[in-house]
This record gives C-alpha cells, sequence and structure tokens, in this order.
C-alpha cells in the first residue's frame, strides 16, 4: 500500500469520526431540548442543563461536521460563478479557494489553541466542573481536520468513489 492510499484510508477513518461525533451530537440535542421544554412547561420543573448542554454540543456538532462537510464537497459554492469562467480562471479561482480555505483551517487552528489556553480556567456556570477551554476545543480540532483533509485533496485529489461518504447518494424517482 503507497503512503497515498494510507493517508487516504486515514483521512476516510478520520472523517467517519467527524460523522459519528457530529451526528452523535446531533441526536443528543434533539432529546435533550424536548426534555427540557417537557420538565419546564408540562411538569413545571424546570432543569438548568439542558439548554447549555445543546449549546456546547452544537459547537462540537458545527465545527466537526463542518471539516466533515468540506471532505465531502458538498458545502456551499457558488457553481454559478464557477460555470460562468473559463477553465483557465476556474483552475486559478479553484486554487485561490484552496489557500482560502488553508489560510481559515490554520487560522482555526492557531487561534483556537491560543482560545482553548486562555479560557482553560474558566467554568461554565451550569457546569461547574467544565473548562470552557473544553467547550472551545472542536475550534482547533476541526482546523487540524479540515488542514488535513485539504492536504488530501490538494496532494491525493478528491476522494475515491468507494468512499463511505459517496454511499447515501439520492436515487431518482420514477
Amino acid at each position: 500500500m503507497s503512503v497515498k492510499q494510507r493517508y487516504t484510508q486515514a483521512m476516510e477513518w478520520l472523517y467517519i469520526a467527524c460523522i459519528v461525533v457530529s451526528g452523535t451530537a446531533l441526536v443528543a440535542i434533539t432529546l435533550m431540548i424536548p426534555s427540557g421544554v417537557f420538565m419546564r412547561y408540562v411538569m413545571n420543573s424546570p432543569m438548568s442543563w439542558p439548554e447549555p448542554a445543546s449549546v456546547i454540543l452544537m459547537v462540537t456538532f458545527s465545527f466537526l461536521g463542518g471539516a466533515a462537510v468540506y471532505r465531502a464537497n458538498v458545502h456551499v459554492a457558488v457553481e454559478a460563478l464557477l460555470n460562468a469562467v473559463s477553465p483557465a480562471v476556474r483552475g486559478k479561482m479553484l486554487i485561490a479557494v484552496d489557500v482560502c480555505m488553508g489560510v481559515t483551517a490554520l487560522f482555526m487552528l492557531g487561534y483556537g489553541i491560543q482560545l482553548c489556553l486562555i479560557t482553560q480556567y474558566s467554568t461554565i456556570a451550569e457546569f461547574p466542573w467544565l473548562s470552557v477551554a473544553i467547550v472551545y476545543l472542536p475550534i482547533p480540532i476541526s482546523g487540524l481536520f479540515t488542514l488535513l483533509f485539504l492536504i488530501e485533496r490538494v496532494w491525493v485529489g478528491s476522494p475515491p468513489k468507494t468512499s463511505i461518504m459517496y454511499r447515501d447518494q439520492a436515487t431518482e424517482l420514477e
């Protein structure tokens, strides 16, 4: 197995991990919010933790899910603009996008680490045992993951068609 194949395989497992963690966070949010509403309005006994816990999980869902979306190439893109220009200009625009994504990923990684270090001794009122740095940890982690996915795209190319991300394609209706 070549180095490129091993790297692609590692990125596939990283992609799956991002999807699993993001999906689990989304399911947990979906369960927590209604339970908080039920306890507040039906049982008249509000819980203090569902809303802040959901916000914490939303940070995780958003950033790790964003990294996975970038690898799957299903992020928001202006295809009309790319289709309106010549192939030479399109190629330059795509290189510029990769450079911007690299800068953004490095920014998230660098400043996310600084944010975690600065807030490591702060806590959340509803969770006094939880450091704010843990809440912000998905920012540098997703910056690193996005950078790794970018390296895969530039070095190896798009993920192979055997990738798990192609297994849920829409089917045509009759």
